[in-house]
């Protein structure tokens, strides 16, 4: 029996979407008057086969039953606005959240920002740059990387989050960590955000232990562990294997439903794997969730690109960060928040006044 997804495309920006809503021409996308669509792709999955087509929405009467009532179904979802379930945040509006490693060895800034007064003033910098949330990590997950124990991972994060809330009480505080304890531990410092690469699957009680706090979470997807995620990661499909774990998490384990999806770039993907997430990102849209990205510095912008440092892929987290704004991707999690938020800036401007 086949599946079908519908992904929103061939996208209309500034004025000219606004009018052709108002003409009803396109459709909003997620609410937003300020980027329109008027096509679908329908992909369409049974057991190995994968076909996909492309519609006028105008044209959806015509699909088979089946077919029509679940593109009908995710087209209420693509064109819906998203709630906004996270302290001072907005999801109409593209939001910016930085970078803070507590970690010796992260990918790109380990050690840099890691200790004292160094962290405290990184953290002002990012708010003052432009970010409306920080996220604050103190175990590496890049490629390679093991498991710290959790007392280490606290010990790097507790004096940061108690002064948090007392310096940035109007900025949104996001925790990246796979443990419970952490995740418990952060709550009471004012966490309003639990980011978890393992997509809460690295420690199974975590759900249970944070449920009455009904705070909200990224369901993060990656294949594998951070130690072993890049050794040959294999999929059938991966954008549609990545929208059947989102779809399946939502329906099986999340019940308060505050939730942002991240297709986890880098995370247990090859470079083929990473492009056609970004280029198809418009898919998770008929999920009906806020949808972050982290391409920031990642390593799929060195193979493009060449040889190049971490800390000199800025041109290539940019260009995607870009391409995925057009898109309608809510959240960007990035290092260079200042370079970052000047690009979104520029880009919008262009497209306002288109």
């Amino acid at each position: 029996m086949a599946k079908y997804y519908t992904r929103a495309c061939n996208f209309y920006y500034g004025k000219l979407a606004y009018l052709l809503i108002k003409k009803k021409r396109a459709l909003p996308l997620c609410g937003n008057k300020r980027i329109a669509f008027d096509n679908l792709e329908i992909f369409s999955r049974n057991k190995k086969k994968i076909k996909s087509r492309l519609i006028h929405f105008k044209k959806i009467g015509k699909l088979k039953s089946k077919e029509k009532t679940k593109v009908k179904k995710d087209l209420k979802k693509i064109i819906s606005k998203r709630k906004n379930f996270i302290f001072n945040l907005d999801f109409s509006c593209p939001s910016i959240m930085g970078i803070l490693n507590m970690t010796p060895d992260s990918f790109s800034d380990g050690g840099k920002y890691n200790k004292g007064k160094k962290s405290y003033n990184h953290i002002a910098k990012m708010i003052e740059d432009g970010a409306s949330i920080i996220d604050i990590g103190g175990e590496s997950t890049r490629p390679g990387s093991k498991t710290i124990n959790q007392n280490i991972e606290w010990m790097r994060l507790k004096n940061v989050l108690k002064k948090f809330k007392k310096n940035h009480k109007k900025t949104s505080l996001s925790i990246d960590t796979r443990k419970s304890e952490i995740m418990l531990k952060s709550i009471e410092y004012g966490a309003d955000l639990i980011n978890d690469v393992s997509g809460f699957n690295f420690d199974k009680e975590a759900l249970d232990k944070i449920k009455k706090y009904r705070i909200a979470k990224v369901l993060h997807h990656m294949q594998g562990t951070p130690n072993t995620m890049q050794l040959n990661p294999k999929y059938e499909n991966v954008l549609l294997d990545i929208y059947d774990f989102f779809e399946n998490n939502i329906q099986n384990k999340f019940k308060d439903k505050k939730i942002i999806l991240d297709p986890g770039i880098g995370f247990g993907k090859t470079l083929k794997h990473n492009l056609t997430l970004i280029s198809n990102i418009s898919l998770f849209h008929s999920l009906g969730f806020p949808i972050l990205i982290g391409t920031s510095r990642k390593r799929f912008i060195n193979q493009i690109s060449g040889l190049y440092d971490s800390n000199e892929r800025i041109g290539g987290t940019l260009a995607s960060v870009l391409f995925l704004l057009s898109q309608g991707v809510q959240i960007f999690r990035v290092h260079n928040v200042r370079e970052v938020k000047q690009g979104i800036l520029v880009f919008e401007k262009i497209l306002k006044d288109k």
